[in-house]
């Protein structure tokens, strides 16, 4: 008679790697903030001389993340960082909402005011740079915040994201201003960056960013306690629920 096999493996990373980790996520939230500091300076003073609502909301969504990215820093900051999440959570989802309302605002000002935003050059090469930078930073704070089982990280990751397709959003509504005098491009590319805000607002929010097991339950343990409570379909070998891809280091 063969008796079933039990993975008494831990559903998460040992002590030493997730010392490793949270060291990493330190070190990217610093890069993320040091680099978005220089973005918001030359953003917002591009944007308010060619009267860009655009480019100044690119350039408040820097703020934005850098308020978001420190909120990440505080709770790393602490002796036990998940008793900070839910917080931190908070507070990156009150930044998302208070970019989209700023942005929203003004762009339906610029839009029913008929007013005309000026060609930028410094906002097309901002643009074009952070759409370079971004993604690189925001994988690997996604990566490592995954691995970890730290939904504040991973939302934090999501709102460099966000910097990546504004920077996208930004380059053409610029770029269709600058070449054929569209000026309504710009208030329509602002008003699509509010919106994406308000949807990530709502998942840092809900904390939907990532769903985890606690770290030192074997999984074994978690497979028994999630079939008993949702069903064995509903959930996966980390006990995550449908849609949920904390499980995976690699999933985008």
């Amino acid at each position: 008679m063969t008796m079933p096999l039990i993975n008494l493996t831990p559903a998460g990373p040992s002590p030493a790697r997730r010392q490793v980790l949270a060291r990493r996520v330190r070190l990217l939230v610093a890069a993320t903030i040091t680099y978005n500091v220089i973005e918001a300076v030359v953003a917002i003073t591009a944007g308010t001389l060619a009267s860009s609502t655009a480019l100044i909301g690119f350039g408040l969504d820097s703020i934005i993340e850098v308020s978001s990215a420190a909120a990440v820093a505080w709770q790393f900051a602490g002796r036990d960082p998940e008793s900070r999440e839910k917080v931190a959570l908070r507070i990156i989802a009150v930044s998302f909402f208070a970019l989209a309302a700023y942005v929203a605002v003004e762009s339906v000002r610029a839009l029913v005011g008929g007013a005309e935003a000026e060609h930028s050059s410094v906002g097309l090469v901002l643009a074009a740079l952070s759409l370079a930078i971004m993604p690189g930073l925001s994988y690997a704070q996604r990566r490592a915040g995954r691995e970890l089982g730290s939904r504040s990280a991973v939302a934090d990751s999501k709102q460099t994201l966000l910097c990546t397709y504004l920077s996208a959003v930004l380059l053409v509504g610029l770029g269709l201003n600058s070449l054929f005098g569209w000026s309504w491009a710009d208030p329509v590319a602002a008003l699509v960056i509010a919106v994406v805000a308000v949807k990530e607002g709502r998942e840092a929010w809900r904390g939907d960013t990532c769903c985890t097991v606690p770290l030192t339950a074997p999984l074994a343990d978690t497979r028994a306690d999630a079939e008993g409570r949702h069903g064995a379909s509903e959930s996966d070998a980390c006990g995550c629920r449908p849609g949920c891809s904390c499980c995976s280091t690699d999933a985008t």
